[in-house]
């Protein structure tokens, strides 16, 4: 018997017994499903995080008072406790960060913007001239807040896309006048279009001069701060006489560890990937369970082919069949079963990405790895527990299966 001769055996055992074909494959259709499927939605937030969330670039660093990630109570406590990074902290990275090409900072804080009597809820962006370019935003049509807007805490403001569409539906927005908390701003720029993430807008927001921003709302908030190396070789530089320079400032002993966060692009894509490596361990855990159940089945349900088969076999072998050809006979069969689960499995796998991909914000991407790896592994494991029912099938005295009825 040839190998595609096995392989039309294995189908038409499935077409002949198709509800017990079904109940032997649900393991390893379920096992391999769930692989594909988290697989999918998991490279599709890699993707997404690194493109549309942590793209600060290669060569910025961000300096903040909170980590990121907050994985215990110990360390929320610790971060509670941080003192404020103040625009004084800012100023002495500038002066002593001779890798850095700019430094900048942002303040943050939610307030009503009105136009007529429309309103909308925004966050208000206080920001130093430089942080525009160090983020790489970009506008549609004006300028952003510039140093002399800055030193001057102007009555200026850049609008996101999103305010621009909902205040200012019909008219251009630039040079008319916005309230912001009851103050009146002059609209000097609108941002280009960045879209949502996982569903939250990124264009409902109102730039203004950080100095002015800390005359609304206190100059006793903490801010964030921003340094843009002078290119990707000097951010490891950057990073060391920017630390240096707080740890300083805030008389951090030499043994302790930084009390505030300082994080680059990179870091940022790790603590992501730490936290999906994660979710696709447990999945593999789960799967795994369910490959070996599914695997298992399939030992069974080929252990009864080969009772059920006991006389063929015995024909076989008195016909001058092989040892070895009985046992390849039976693998192929084992490994076609297993690998028609892997397709099924495949096929649901990635309906199921795609349908979460449409009806949620979670992004999707089938990778062709995935696939193959979801066929490598169900054939795999069709081959490993066909090994047993393959050896006694092989095994069989002729005499004895010819006898048997």
């Amino acid at each position: 018997m040839n190998f595609s001769e096995a392989v039309f055996i294995a189908l038409s055992s499935l077409r002949a017994n198709r509800l017990r074909s079904l109940l032997t494959l649900l393991g390893i259709v379920i096992g391999v499903m769930a692989v594909i499927a988290v697989v999918s939605i998991i490279s599709g937030l890699n993707d997404y995080v690194a493109q549309k969330i942590f793209n600060l670039g290669p060569d910025v660093l961000t300096i903040n008072r909170m980590s990121p990630v907050i994985s215990s109570l110990d360390d929320w406590v610790e971060n509670q406790k941080r003192k404020n990074l103040y625009m004084a902290d800012m100023e002495a990275i500038r002066n002593a960060c001779k890798n850095c090409k700019a430094v900048g900072a942002s303040a943050s804080a939610r307030a009503r913007a009105k136009f007529g009597r429309e309103y909308v809820d925004s966050q208000i962006q206080g920001y130093t001239a430089e942080v525009p370019s160090i983020l790489g935003n970009e506008l549609q049509g004006g300028r952003f807040v510039t140093e002399y807007d800055v030193d001057h805490a102007r009555n200026v403001c850049v609008i996101g896309s999103d305010v621009a569409e909902t205040l200012f539906p019909f008219v251009d927005p630039i040079g008319k006048t916005l309230m912001v908390d009851d103050r009146p701003f002059e609209i000097v720029g609108i941002g280009l279009k960045q879209g949502s993430v996982l569903g939250q807008s990124r264009d409902n927001w109102v730039t203004i001069p950080i100095s002015l921003h800390q005359k609304m709302w206190g100059s006793r908030r903490s801010i964030n701060i921003y340094a843009k190396a002078l290119d990707e070789k000097h951010l490891p530089a950057a990073e060391s006489e920017a630390r240096l320079t707080l740890r300083t400032r805030r008389h951090v002993a030499y043994s302790a560890k930084d009390d505030f966060a300082l994080n680059t692009n990179q870091n940022f894509l790790q603590i992501w990937a730490n936290i999906s490596q994660a979710f696709f361990a447990v999945t593999i855990g789960i799967a795994s369970i369910s490959l070996i159940v599914g695997g298992i089945v399939v030992m069974n349900i080929m252990l009864v082919s080969v009772t059920e088969r006991t006389r063929e076999i015995g024909i076989r072998k008195a016909t001058g069949a092989r040892r070895h050809d009985i046992m390849i006979q039976f693998l192929v069969e084992s490994a076609t079963l297993s690998l028609v689960g892997g397709i099924i499995g495949i096929l649901l796998g990635s309906s199921i990405a795609i349908a979460v991909s449409w009806l949620t914000p979670l992004p999707a991407s089938i990778k062709w790895w995935a696939i193959a790896l979801g066929l490598t592994v169900s054939t795999s494991v069709g081959l490993f527990f066909g090994i047993y029912p393959a050896t006694k099938a092989a095994n069989l005295d002729p005499i004895v299966a010819l006898r048997y009825e």
